[in-house]
């Protein structure tokens, strides 16, 4: 029987960082899933309203990978008053050829966080304005943080702009986050937020928008990453219509739990048959931004192909040092 690889946390951490090589890993992922052959099945989704919290279970084959993840991603949204992160969880990895288990990924969320900040990255190369210099974050917590690493790895990022709805929150990540190179500030207004940023990025487990169409302007790009789950919702549902341009990262996954749900719900959203994925950008199968002036939406949900991704990323890493 072939050994079973454990790797926790923290070796994790030391070996995989969110760097252009996550980026470059979690983009060639979307153009995989858009080449098709890539086997993914819904996000099985568990809602525990009582306890504020939830677990998603993810997984995808990708041809051409030694292995495929399964990872199970909770979330309990009330850990932070009893200093606890919201998320956790881990990854096990199994043989492409004989389905045994490889290795378990005790991360603790590590490489979800790492690939969902990644995915914003990807989302920011492929469709934000490439003289972009602003970004406006919304939501204070470690997406927040991780979303601005990436947007400084793929745009000349200088300035940034940080709320929240506890303010204090933001004060603290703009000045933990402020450096030589980056001016960090918060803002107790979400729409001088919106107004300020050529990149906008929401970072929360909103059910309620906290971003309007209104506050939209000419040239901006927006990533939503927070609506992962059917209840939630960050931007207005008339953004999508206020965009020239909504791109999915799964369209099926969108329209049961992105921002695309709400749209169609309020009957404001662009035709599902119509839209295209990341993946699609990437490969230029579909046009991206073609005009400085263009408003930009793409939502991210998660999906189980980013996780396949990071964790054979993360395991190749181990395997270079063996």
């Amino acid at each position: 029987m072939s050994e079973i690889r454990i790797l926790h946390e923290a070796e994790l951490r030391a070996r995989v960082a969110l760097d252009p090589a996550a980026i470059d890993v979690v983009e060639s992922a979307f153009a995989t899933l858009a080449k098709g052959g890539v086997e993914m099945p819904p996000i099985l989704s568990m809602h525990m309203p009582d306890v504020n919290g939830e677990l998603d279970v993810k997984t995808a084959y990708v041809p051409g990978l030694p292995g495929f993840a399964v990872k199970l991603s909770p979330g309990f949204f009330d850990n932070p008053s009893k200093g606890l992160p919201s998320t956790s969880g881990l990854m096990v990895v199994l043989s492409s050829e004989t389905g045994r288990v490889q290795a378990v990924l005790l991360d603790n969320g590590y490489l979800t966080d790492v690939r969902t900040a990644a995915a914003g990255g990807v989302a920011a190369r492929q469709l934000a304005r490439g003289d972009a210099s602003r970004a406006a974050i919304f939501g204070a917590g470690l997406q927040a943080r991780m979303q601005l690493q990436a947007l400084c790895l793929v745009r000349p990022i200088t300035e940034a702009v940080i709320w929240a709805r506890d303010t204090a929150k933001a004060q603290a990540l703009a000045a933990e986050l402020t450096t030589a190179e980056l001016s960090v500030r918060a803002s107790a207004d979400p729409a001088e937020a919106a107004a300020f940023g050529d990149v906008l990025v929401t970072t929360t487990p909103a059910t309620e928008p906290i971003l309007r169409a209104d506050w939209l302007h000419p040239g901006q790009h927006v990533t939503a990453m927070g609506s992962d789950q059917s209840g939630k919702c960050e931007l207005e549902p008339r953004c999508l219509a206020r965009a020239d341009l909504y791109v999915a990262d799964r369209v099926s996954q969108t329209r049961l739990m992105g921002e695309l749900r709400a749209a169609l719900d309020a009957g404001c959203a662009p035709d599902p048959d119509s839209i295209p994925e990341l993946g699609d950008i990437i490969l230029g199968r579909h046009l991206g931004r073609t005009d400085p002036d263009q408003i930009t939406i793409t939502d991210l949900t998660g999906t189980g192909v980013q996780d396949t991704a990071i964790a054979t990323h993360a395991l190749a890493a181990f395997s270079k040092e063996a």
